[in-house]
């Protein structure tokens, strides 16, 4: 410990004692309950599967405007066939790329999203999610979640 000089409002110089920082006092740490816990798990699950079953929806959906059929995509890759032939280089390059855009459309059109699963999980969580978060009927189905599974899962279009 350092004794240090203080000068008092009467204009006269004490020592004083130079005090040691103080220890950090704890907080009393609140210990989360049991059940607590419990519930964080559940919402944390309830929207991991609520999310999983939207992106799954929604990444089955195609681009607006007119829809593509693996046969109208094979049309195409034969004329790009035919014309890469007599192309200049440049324009080569630029089909070649094109058809390799077309092959990948074609194989994510031929691929099946198997929902049954997702759908499944959806179904069970769904309503507890929607009731502790306030999502509506309305929300879901505006982003494209059939009223037959909203149906199993238990949410209806009264509010309740």
């Amino acid at each position: 410990m350092a004794i240090t000089k203080k000068t008092a409002p009467s204009g006269r110089t004490t020592a004083a004692k130079k005090t040691a920082p103080k220890a950090a006092k704890k907080s009393a740490g609140r210990a989360m309950s049991d059940d607590h816990k419990a519930k964080l798990a559940q919402g944390r699950n309830e929207s991991r599967v609520v999310s999983r079953y939207l992106e799954a929806i929604t990444a089955g959906k195609g681009k607006r405007g007119r829809k593509r059929t693996p046969e109208s995509i094979a049309m195409q890759i034969t004329k790009i066939d035919v014309e890469i032939a007599n192309a200049p280089a440049i324009r080569q390059l630029e089909l070649t790329q094109k058809r390799y855009d077309l092959l990948a459309e074609s194989e994510r059109l031929s691929a099946r999203v198997d929902l049954t699963d997702v759908e499944k999980q959806f179904v069970k969580a769904a309503k507890s999610y929607a009731a502790r978060n306030g999502i509506s009927y309305g929300a879901f189905r505006t982003l494209g979640v059939p009223a037959d599974v909203l149906k199993k899962a238990g949410i209806s279009r009264a509010r309740g």
